[in-house]
């Protein structure tokens, strides 16, 4: 089976990137990387500074809650990110890319991170991707629930604020 690069996978890493910002070149591609992205060209400080650059705009997307505002801020990265669809098999599989072969390691991410979003966003919910529901956290997450009604980020938010709440009630 073959893996859409443009789907869960990457709005997981962008909100993982966006939470902890890389420092360096070394640390954004071993991030990358582990995530299970593939690297075939270098990447530099430009690039970086580049994602960081983007990651400013998604943020936006992020704490956007209105639904047709939140498309707008979207259709924005779309737009200076990502290329026309075009089919490709350069690795042995056809598959789409949205962006030409030729761009730089952070063009790359900065094209799979705006429609990986986008595909989250229209096959998940326009609502699934937000900030953390638990007192003193700002961690973003994508929900990928089936339910959709994520609101932490992680057990442990839920579970302290359901001590808070419980506590709060005794």
């Amino acid at each position: 089976m073959y893996i859409n690069p443009y789907g869960a996978d990457p709005v997981t890493l962008v909100a993982d990137l966006a939470n902890s910002r890389p420092r360096t070149t070394r640390e954004l591609v071993d991030r990358c990387r582990e995530a299970g992205v593939t690297i075939d060209r270098d990447a530099d400080e430009n690039d970086l500074a580049e994602v960081h650059d983007f990651l400013d705009g998604w943020l936006v997307v992020v704490d956007t809650t209105d639904p047709r505002a939140r498309a707008e801020a979207l259709n924005s990265l779309l737009a200076e990110h990502a290329g026309p669809p075009r089919l490709t098999d350069h690795d042995g599989h056809w598959h789409v890319h949205y962006r030409a072969d030729d761009v730089t390691f952070a063009r790359l991410l900065t094209a799979m991170f705006s429609v990986g979003t986008a595909l989250h966003l229209t096959e998940r919910g326009i609502d699934r991707l937000a900030r953390c529901a638990a007192h003193n956290c700002t961690q973003i997450f994508a929900d990928t629930t089936r339910n959709g009604r994520k609101t932490y980020c992680s057990p442990r938010c839920n579970n302290r604020s359901a001590v808070r709440r419980h506590r709060a009630r005794a």
